[in-house]
Protein backbone atom coordinates (compact mmCIF):
# COMPACT_ATOMS: atom_id res chain seq x y z
CA UNK A 1 0.00 0.00 0.00
CA UNK A 2 2.84 2.37 0.85
CA UNK A 3 4.40 1.48 -2.49
CA UNK A 4 1.19 2.53 -4.30
CA UNK A 5 1.17 5.85 -2.41
CA UNK A 6 4.82 6.49 -3.40
CA UNK A 7 4.04 5.71 -7.05
CA UNK A 8 1.00 7.91 -7.01
CA UNK A 9 3.00 10.74 -5.38
CA UNK A 10 5.75 10.36 -8.01
CA UNK A 11 3.16 10.40 -10.82
CA UNK A 12 1.60 13.54 -9.38
CA UNK A 13 4.97 15.28 -9.16
CA UNK A 14 5.81 14.18 -12.70
CA UNK A 15 2.49 15.47 -14.02
CA UNK A 16 2.91 18.77 -12.15
CA UNK A 17 6.40 19.13 -13.62
CA UNK A 18 5.09 18.32 -17.09
CA UNK A 19 2.26 20.82 -16.66
CA UNK A 20 4.75 23.53 -15.64
CA UNK A 21 6.98 22.79 -18.64
CA UNK A 22 4.03 22.80 -21.06
CA UNK A 23 2.80 26.12 -19.63
CA UNK A 24 6.29 27.61 -19.99
CA UNK A 25 6.55 26.36 -23.58
CA UNK A 26 3.13 27.80 -24.46
CA UNK A 27 4.08 31.14 -22.94
CA UNK A 28 7.35 31.19 -24.87
CA UNK A 29 5.57 30.43 -28.15
CA UNK A 30 2.86 33.08 -27.83
CA UNK A 31 2.97 35.66 -30.60
CA UNK A 32 4.92 38.66 -29.50
CA UNK A 33 3.54 42.16 -29.76
CA UNK A 34 4.76 43.66 -33.03
CA UNK A 35 7.18 46.53 -32.75
CA UNK A 36 6.93 49.09 -35.49
CA UNK A 37 5.53 48.39 -38.91
CA UNK A 38 6.14 45.39 -41.07
CA UNK A 39 7.26 45.87 -44.64
CA UNK A 40 3.87 45.35 -46.30
CA UNK A 41 2.15 47.78 -43.98
CA UNK A 42 4.86 50.39 -44.42
CA UNK A 43 4.58 50.09 -48.21
CA UNK A 44 0.81 50.52 -48.03
CA UNK A 45 1.13 53.59 -45.83
CA UNK A 46 3.75 55.15 -48.09
CA UNK A 47 1.56 54.52 -51.12
CA UNK A 48 -1.42 56.11 -49.40
CA UNK A 49 0.54 59.22 -48.43
CA UNK A 50 1.95 59.65 -51.95
CA UNK A 51 -1.52 59.18 -53.43
CA UNK A 52 -2.90 61.89 -51.11
CA UNK A 53 -0.26 64.35 -52.28
CA UNK A 54 -0.51 63.51 -55.99
CA UNK A 55 -4.31 63.62 -55.91
CA UNK A 56 -4.28 67.16 -54.53
CA UNK A 57 -1.89 68.35 -57.21
CA UNK A 58 -3.77 66.60 -60.05
CA UNK A 59 -7.10 68.04 -58.94
CA UNK A 60 -5.47 71.49 -58.78
CA UNK A 61 -4.09 71.11 -62.31
CA UNK A 62 -7.44 69.95 -63.72
CA UNK A 63 -9.45 72.70 -62.07
CA UNK A 64 -6.86 75.32 -63.04
CA UNK A 65 -6.77 74.16 -66.66
CA UNK A 66 -10.57 74.22 -66.86
CA UNK A 67 -10.80 77.69 -65.34
CA UNK A 68 -8.05 78.96 -67.67
CA UNK A 69 -10.01 77.63 -70.65
CA UNK A 70 -13.21 79.15 -69.34
CA UNK A 71 -11.87 82.62 -68.53
CA UNK A 72 -8.98 82.73 -71.05
CA UNK A 73 -6.41 83.55 -68.34
CA UNK A 74 -3.68 81.04 -69.35
CA UNK A 75 -1.57 80.07 -67.25
CA UNK A 76 -2.38 82.12 -64.15
CA UNK A 77 -5.34 80.23 -62.73
CA UNK A 78 -3.58 76.93 -63.33
CA UNK A 79 -0.53 78.14 -61.42
CA UNK A 80 -2.70 79.31 -58.53
CA UNK A 81 -4.74 76.11 -58.47
CA UNK A 82 -1.61 73.92 -58.58
CA UNK A 83 -0.31 75.74 -55.51
CA UNK A 84 -3.67 75.34 -53.75
CA UNK A 85 -3.80 71.67 -54.75
CA UNK A 86 -0.28 71.09 -53.42
CA UNK A 87 -1.22 72.80 -50.16
CA UNK A 88 -4.34 70.65 -49.89
CA UNK A 89 -2.31 67.52 -50.66
CA UNK A 90 0.27 68.36 -48.00
CA UNK A 91 -2.53 69.05 -45.51
CA UNK A 92 -4.06 65.65 -46.30
CA UNK A 93 -0.68 63.93 -45.90
CA UNK A 94 -0.16 65.59 -42.51
CA UNK A 95 -3.67 64.61 -41.38
CA UNK A 96 -3.22 61.01 -42.54
CA UNK A 97 0.20 60.69 -40.91
CA UNK A 98 -1.22 61.92 -37.59
CA UNK A 99 -3.91 59.25 -37.78
CA UNK A 100 -1.28 56.57 -38.42
CA UNK A 101 1.10 57.64 -35.64
CA UNK A 102 1.04 55.47 -32.52
CA UNK A 103 -0.74 57.15 -29.64
CA UNK A 104 1.50 55.86 -26.86
CA UNK A 105 4.79 57.39 -27.99
CA UNK A 106 7.27 58.08 -25.24
CA UNK A 107 9.17 61.32 -25.11
CA UNK A 108 12.59 61.56 -23.54
CA UNK A 109 11.16 64.05 -21.05
CA UNK A 110 8.58 61.51 -19.86
CA UNK A 111 11.24 59.04 -18.75
CA UNK A 112 13.03 61.45 -16.44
Amino acid sequence: MADDKNKSQEMKETLDDLDARVSAAREANKPKKARGLNEATAYGIATRLVAELVAGIVVGVLIGWYLDQLFDTKPWLMIIMVMLGAAAGITNVMRASKQLAPEDTNNEDDEK
